[in-house]
């Protein structure tokens, strides 16, 4: 499954939404996702399940590209 990751770059700075950032992964679960990104410094804010229209619409965003982490 593909899911959608919004995330702040630092864990010490206070979450700004202007600087949230995006990501996509390919994972089993969240518990996954997290697993991927624990030695990152990020922030997780949010991680979404992307599916049907869902991710259709976000494969035709210039910003969508799966990361393999």
């Amino acid at each position: 499954m593909i899911y959608k990751v919004l995330y702040q770059l630092s864990k010490d700075e206070i979450p700004v939404r202007e600087q949230t950032e995006t990501l996509y992964l390919e994972a089993a679960d969240v518990r996954d996702v997290r697993k991927k990104l624990a030695d990152k410094p990020y922030n997780v804010e949010f991680i979404q399940p992307l599916t049907g229209k869902f991710l259709d619409y976000e494969k035709k965003s210039a910003a969508f590209k799966l990361e393999n982490l």
